[in-house]
């Protein structure tokens, strides 16, 4: 995928693969029942340390690499994993705190709005540079944010429960590109990323 150094894909899409598992597999099997605070502290510290905290660092570190370092510069398509990267790992500060304190999801609906658009221009980037994985990548959250629209706004179980579903299937990709990008770059194999 990319020629140049190596950038810490791995940490991001095992942080937000991690993320879906753990917030989408809750909502799917609606197991652990949310209704136990200690459940809802469990998930936000889940949600903040892992999808929030190896997103944003993966999102600083590919900026840090294109502009002051510029040692990613030969792949200007990283740009859009930045962004994402970044813009993802500060919104799931946001959904994990919002977990942690038992806060109303409602404002999520409005949110949601704003990364299907991220989810978009990233299909559209990736796919025009001929990633094709990651370009599947940004089409799952894509579904995953139009679920979150109804989901959120209208406190619905049948869209929350949608959302969860392609969570899962987003996070199990996830776990895939993080396969193929740690033996892709630690041994030189070329997996479909």
């Amino acid at each position: 995928m990319i020629a140049a150094a190596l950038p810490p894909l791995a940490v991001g899409f095992f942080g937000l693969g991690i993320g879906y598992f753990v917030f989408g597999g809750a909502t799917f099997f609606k197991y652990p029942r949310e209704s136990n605070e200690n459940i809802n502290h469990a998930m936000g510290l889940w949600g903040i340390f892992m999808p929030g905290f190896m997103q944003f660092l993966t999102g600083t570190y590919i900026f840090l690499g294109l502009t002051v370092f510029t040692a990613f510069r030969s792949s200007p398509i990283l740009y859009m994993a930045g962004l994402a990267f970044t813009a993802y790992g500060v919104h799931w500060f946001a959904l994990g705190y919002n977990k942690y304190k038992n806060a109303d999801t409602t404002v999520d609906g409005f949110m949601a709005v704003g990364f299907l658009w991220i989810s978009i221009i990233g299909a559209l980037v990736f796919g025009l540079g001929h990633d094709i994985p990651v370009m599947i990548l940004f089409i799952l959250l894509a579904f995953v944010y139009i679920n979150d629209i109804p989901a959120s706004l209208m406190h619905s179980s049948s869209w929350g429960r949608a959302k969860a579903f392609f969570q899962l299937v987003t996070g199990t990709w996830l776990m895939y590109l993080t396969f193929a990008a740690t033996l892709n770059f630690a041994l030189g194999y070329h997996l479909f990323l």
